[in-house]
């Protein structure tokens, strides 16, 4: 087994195709594919089922990564060292997260990460798919329910509060009683079984719904538009300032977040320097 060949491996699980993975190594890719083949005969298994949309880890594959990203880090290391940059990290991280927390949450965190160490690439995925740490489709990943399986490592990050809002100009309040005559703006039927969509539900059952999204971000921008009331994060809600918070007489229910990467990955350099700086910054 060749290191070269794990570097070409490493690029094409990364890129999810030969040619992308081709350009990012500055080969061709024919060569790229040749040498694919060559790892999969050295060890004895496939690697990658071939898809229409792209190269796919098979479950050797899967354990192939851990270790190949394990020896990049060493190499890394050593090459860091041999050149006086041993403080130095470089590579790739993939995050996953929702759409509002990664624009306000973690951007702040990822720019003061990228000044600190301009050698790393960070990967931020917002949307609402559930990426999977065992299968190694994100490196960390941010979100709402507790995580069960059992090769990840995970921490509960921290509580959001969250807010009903309006239209700092709307005079919505004195309108809201039972919600009759209220726009409302609110998930969309796949998440409304979400806390905060039942407990809109339960304070406003007359009002009527104008607009559904699953883009937390979406649903603030319509609501500062004046289109209707929304129930938002406070700290996405609190940072329009054409939004004001309305009172219902109880505070929606708030979520904890939470925090994942894979067990696997717990003495790699580049993702412990990220994670206690997302510790320290948004840990509470």
């Amino acid at each position: 087994m060749e290191w070269s060949d794990l570097r070409v491996f490493l690029a094409i699980a990364r890129e999810g195709t030969l040619g992308a993975a081709a350009r990012k190594l500055a080969q061709s890719q024919p060569t790229m594919g040749r040498r694919l083949r060559e790892l999969e005969k050295s060890v004895g298994q496939t690697l990658f089922q071939r898809t229409n949309d792209g190269f796919v880890l098979t479950d050797e594959g899967s354990a192939v990564l851990l270790h190949a990203e394990r020896i990049e880090e060493e190499v890394n290391a050593l090459q860091r060292q041999l050149s006086g940059r041993d403080q130095e990290l470089d590579g790739v991280l993939r995050l996953s997260s929702s759409d509002w927390f990664g624009a306000h949450m973690l951007t702040p965190v990822l720019s003061e990460f990228s000044k600190r160490h301009p050698r790393m690439v960070v990967e931020l995925l917002t949307d609402a798919r559930l990426y999977s740490l065992p299968r190694r489709e994100a490196d960390m990943v941010f979100r709402i329910r507790p995580f069960e399986e059992s090769e990840v490592i995970s921490r509960r990050l921290m509580h959001i509060s969250y807010g009903i809002y309006a239209r700092s100009d709307s005079d919505v309040a004195p309108k809201l009683g039972d919600g009759a005559g209220t726009p409302v703006i609110t998930m969309d039927t796949a998440f409304g079984g979400m806390p905060d969509a039942v407990w809109l539900k339960k304070m406003l059952p007359n009002a009527h719904v104008v607009s559904r999204s699953n883009n937390r971000e979406v649903q603030a921008r319509m609501c500062a538009q004046g289109a209707g009331i929304a129930v938002l994060p406070r700290p996405l809600g609190d940072s329009f300032t054409d939004l004001r918070r309305i009172d219902l007489g109880e505070p929606p229910p708030g979520r904890d977040t939470y925090l994942g990467y894979h067990r696997d990955l717990k003495r790699l350099a580049r993702l412990r320097a990220l994670l206690d700086l997302v510790i320290d910054r948004l840990a509470n």
